[in-house]
């Protein structure tokens, strides 16, 4: 008798973790292609806040990266060279154009990634004209660096790892180059697809989305492939589409963009290392087929940005 109620209260403790990690697990999507819309939801699902964004035309791009900043704000874009920072109010309160500022007039320039750091700067990846730039709040230049030849100055996303270098992902060759602060390349995988993403795991493995690949794949230091999905996710009826982001959670499971595979795929997914499928973001109407970036929120994350939008109602 005792044994099952310790069991039962053992239960009731892990139950009770599990849902309050699922329901303080807010997702941060950026969709374009037709949706055109930056929005928070619940793990479920359940739109929280909503803002329509300018969708692609000429001079327009769809969203290609989106960051929530620390003090709740939005870093996004919705066109090929202007990013913004938002907040939650809807209120635009940083904007910095590529095409005109920094001796860009006049150059083909188009950028896919950025980040802002902690001492106010943000960062930005220039395609085309090929660099990743740092600028000040006010959009004055603090630091230029060159990305490679070869293709490498087309790119799309790009992460500062802890060391503060930069891991950027190029289309064609289809690479992820690892860049020091002067913009040496000190470490590269080349896959040889349209790749999209890629992130730094807490292993020291590289972990790449290869965007028209189809697959995701682990590579340590030495290239080797040490974890692999590719067109279907083993046990489940998932097919993989043009893999777009990837983020590596607390616990160690991985969450997968999954974007243009149709409606009858998941748009986002996680899988444990053992490639198990244990939670999946399926919200075709809200999305649609163009969903390329978003961020999954921590519990931290995302109890500050329930408190803000509370702070909002009237």
């Amino acid at each position: 008798m005792l044994n099952r109620i310790f069991l039962a209260f053992l239960f009731s403790v892990f139950t009770g973790a599990f849902s309050l990690q699922a329901e303080d697990r807010l997702v941060l999507v950026g969709a374009s292609y037709g949706k055109n819309v930056l929005a928070i939801c619940e793990a479920n699902g359940d739109v929280l806040w909503k803002l329509d964004t300018e969708g692609p035309k000429k001079g327009h791009a769809g969203h290609h990266d989106v960051h929530l900043l620390s003090d709740g704000n939005i870093l996004f874009h919705d066109s090929w060279t202007k990013t913004q920072e938002v907040t939650l109010g809807k209120e635009v309160v940083w904007s910095y154009d590529s095409a005109t500022a920094n001796g860009n007039v006049g150059k083909k320039v188009d950028v896919h990634a950025f980040a802002r750091l902690d001492n106010g700067e943000t960062v930005l990846v220039e395609s085309g004209v090929g660099r990743i730039i740092h600028v000040d709040p006010k959009g004055k230049l603090v630091k230029s660096v060159p990305l490679g030849e070869g293709g490498r100055k087309k790119t799309r996303l790009m992460r500062i790892l802890g060391n503060g270098n930069y891991l950027a992902c190029a289309e064609n060759p289809g690479v992820v180059t690892e860049y020091d602060g002067d913009g040496n390349i000190v470490w590269e995988y080349e896959i040889g697809t349209r790749v999209y993403g890629a992130i730094r795991l807490k292993n020291g493995n590289t972990l790449i989305a290869s965007g028209g690949g189809n697959s995701v794949i682990e590579v340590s230091p030495e290239k080797e492939i040490v974890w692999k999905i590719e067109k279907t996710v083993p046990g489940t009826d998932i097919t993989l589409g043009w893999m777009t982001t990837v983020q590596e959670l607390a616990n160690g499971n991985l969450v997968i963009g999954n974007c243009h595979a149709g409606e009858d795929n998941p748009q986002i997914f996680e899988i444990t290392k053992e490639k198990k499928v244990v939670w999946q973001f399926d919200e075709w109407d809200l999305v649609g087929n163009g969903l390329a970036c978003w961020q999954v929120l921590d519990a931290g994350q995302s109890a500050m940005v329930r408190e803000k939008l509370a702070a909002l109602k009237p």
